[in-house]
């Protein structure tokens, strides 16, 4: 079953207004590669859709750090306001043409989230209980940025491509982490890496 399947008309709805305000504004600021619109539902939507299913019970504060055109983190904004009201969303970004843009979905969809335009490492720590990124950097550093702006108990989700035990590896030598690996539904070569107790070595 797609995870489209799995939304509501309303999330549906208020998805398909982003993905329309994406379509306009990418040719000004480049949300997402050109090559790459013509498949926007499954290779980003759906993508993003899919952590969905990992959020912890209990999980109060979301944060996508790096958030770019949104992936994960305003498809995860529109979710949550249907399932989940008391749910709070920020994304952190630090290119002002894509938090502005960020903002509009927000408006024009009358979803509730935070939009923080700084830099990951300058940002105020966000005591998150759950931290996604994707595409945005190699573990190492995500887990570097997770440690600053993640609760000590807190999980972390990041969307990694064919690269990521080369990666997990790498970041093994400077942290300690538990983690699992969740094949992904839009890609046999990618994963979602659940990142819990994360500290360094």
């Amino acid at each position: 079953m797609s995870q489209l399947d799995a939304v509501s008309r309303e999330t549906l709805a208020k998805l398909e207004i982003y993905a329309q305000t994406l379509k306009k504004w990418n040719p000004r600021i480049n949300l997402v590669a050109k090559s790459t619109l013509a498949d926007l539902w499954e290779r980003h939507i759906v993508d993003s859709l899919q952590i969905m299913a990992h959020v912890p019970d209990g999980t109060h504060h979301i944060v996508d750090i790096g958030s770019g055109g949104g992936f994960p983190g305003l498809v995860l904004a529109i979710a949550t306001s249907e399932t989940d009201a008391e749910t709070k969303v920020t994304m952190i970004e630090s290119d002002q043409r894509k938090s502005v843009f960020l903002r509009t979905v927000l408006r024009e969809t009358g979803v509730a989230a935070e939009v923080l335009t700084d830099r990951i490492e300058r940002a105020p720590p966000q005591n998150a209980d759950l931290i996604t990124a994707r595409a945005l950097a190699d573990l190492t550093s995500l887990l570097g940025f997770a440690e600053r702006h993640l609760k000590p108990e807190g999980v972390a989700i990041f969307l990694k491509g064919k690269n990521w035990r080369s990666e997990l590896e790498i970041a093994q030598e400077n942290w300690h982490f538990e983690w699992k690996e969740v094949t992904s539904q839009t890609s046999v070569e990618a994963v979602l890496l659940v990142i819990k107790g994360i500290h360094r070595v």
